[in-house]
């Protein structure tokens, strides 16, 4: 059951998040179920009560005003504290329902993390999982803020506020298809793939950066095909033939099984294992559910350590 139905989050609250989700009085009003105008009003009545604006009114858009910010900001928080509260009390009653909110980077989204959810719902079947797919800092950080029980991501530092649970050290290989000039060799650096097609991880990612230091010489000296935030498309582009990429082994196991790709490991002394990790808030107890996933998500990392 929902905080909203349960009365937890007042209605006025309810529509000035809304507000804030979807960008617009007209589509909050849709996805509430009521007219705009009605929603015009309790923001008018909200902000009445505060005593200050909490939206700017600028060519059709509307902004957050500083004060907006805040209530957004310690909403999301208390909202968060009130579903954990939620289930702690089905905890008590033997109901493990409610929800888990996880959020992991990309790779571990597509690989680590179907079989973990496979096995956690044989134990928890009615425990509902939400899965943000984001960058490492910000996974990390949307723990830190209470907007996530679970976080994993890749080199970030944990913020304060937060625990790690468990670490992996990874190794980095270049990805190609198996009839690939170079797909036989034991260990290659980075420096043998400079006359071959390569598809790179931007900036944005911690692959990326990681990468970018290691590169000999000039890394526009590469002959680059593609740039992506995406790890699936760098994958997919090298199953298709189109050059080769450097990941993990995470998020291509099914490639790799299938023999659509292989993995060949980077022998740079520049390029670092990736460290892998599962972060949760520090100084607060998990509920059941939360903490039966964490437990499975903890083994799971830890058997990747040094593999």
């Amino acid at each position: 059951m929902t905080l909203h139905r349960l009365g937890l989050i007042s209605s006025r609250l309810q529509a000035f998040q809304a507000v804030v989700r979807f960008g617009s009085i007209r589509r909050a009003a849709a996805a509430l179920g009521v007219a705009p105008s009605a929603v015009s009003r309790t923001l008018r009545q909200l902000e009445e009560g505060i005593g200050t604006p909490l939206f700017e009114r600028a060519r059709q858009r509307l902004v957050l005003t500083s004060a907006g910010e805040i209530l957004v900001y310690h909403a999301g928080a208390s909202e968060a504290e009130l579903e954990k509260a939620c289930a702690f009390i089905d905890d008590l009653a033997g109901l493990r329902r409610g929800t888990v909110t996880v959020a992991a980077v990309e790779s571990v989204a597509r690989g680590l993390l179907p079989e973990v959810l496979s096995r956690f719902w044989v134990r928890c079947p009615d425990v509902a999982v939400r899965l943000a797919v984001t960058g490492s800092a910000q996974a990390f950080e949307a723990v830190a803020r209470g907007e996530a029980d679970l976080a994993v991501g890749f080199d970030a530092k944990p913020p304060k506020g937060t625990v790690r649970l468990a670490g992996a050290a990874l190794k980095l290989g270049a990805l190609m298809r198996p009839d690939h000039r170079l797909a036989r060799k034991p260990r290659l650096r980075l420096a043998d793939v400079a006359a071959e097609r390569v598809i790179l991880a931007d900036a944005s990612l911690t692959l990326g950066a990681s990468l970018e230091a290691a590169m000999p010489g000039d890394a526009t000296a590469l002959r680059t095909v593609a740039v992506t935030n995406s790890i699936h498309l760098m994958s997919d582009l090298a199953v298709r033939g189109h050059g080769i990429t450097f990941q993990t082994r995470v998020g291509v196991e099914r490639e790799l099984e299938a023999g659509a790709l292989v993995f060949v490991p980077l022998a740079d002394p520049r390029l670092k294992p990736r460290r892998l990790m599962l972060v949760a808030r520090g100084k607060a107890h998990l509920p059941a559910g939360p903490a039966v996933l964490a437990t499975l998500m903890t083994e799971a990392v830890q058997a990747l350590d040094g593999a």
